[in-house]
């Protein structure tokens, strides 16, 4: 079982690596980083299936799982802005913030 915990993780893994290589535009290299958290989750099972959730080893894997799903969305959610901001200019003000003269 954690041997093929870890062959799909570093897989899933290496897919995305590849992917972000490959893949010419911003948004398109976005769309690869997503599955990688999903690959940290199956290596760090793999880690806790073999080590223990007790164990020094297995809860350091299971933080750094909890910190890459709770960082993943918001860098790629960055990364976009940024993108756009770029791309496009200043974003366009909402109609309820825009003040009248």
């Amino acid at each position: 079982m954690v041997a093929v915990l870890l062959i799909l993780g570093v897989g899933i893994e290496l897919v995305c690596c590849l992917g972000v290589l490959v893949m010419r535009g911003v948004y398109d290299r976005l769309h690869y980083t997503g599955p990688a958290s999903f690959g940290a989750v199956l290596i760090a099972a793999a880690i806790v299936i073999r080590e223990g959730l007790l164990s020094q080893i297995g809860t350091k894997a299971v933080l750094i799982v909890v910190v890459l799903l709770i960082t993943s969305p918001v860098l790629v959610h960055v990364t976009g802005r940024a993108a756009r901001l770029r791309e496009h200019g200043e974003l366009q003000a909402q109609p309820h913030e825009v003040e009248e003269s």
